[in-house]
């Protein structure tokens, strides 16, 4: 569970303006953003009809193209 601890930076009138989160939870957020965002697309790609290759096939043939250049 993402724990955050917010402190609300106010203006004259009391309205929220800005959050602080210290580092630790600004990395944890980052973090679990791009877990999301890996989620998305993997959803995104198994939803497609596109044909896909064995990792191994993938990685054979990106070592051919870049011998090649």
């Amino acid at each position: 569970m993402l724990t955050i601890n917010p402190k609300y930076i106010t203006d004259q009138a009391g309205n929220k303006i800005s959050v602080v989160i210290s580092v630790k939870e600004f990395e944890d957020l980052v973090g679990k953003i791009e877990e999301l965002e890996d989620v998305k697309l993997y959803d995104q790609v198994k939803k497609s009809d596109e044909t896909s290759l064995p990792i191994d096939e993938a990685f054979d043939l990106i070592e051919t193209l870049r011998k090649e250049k």
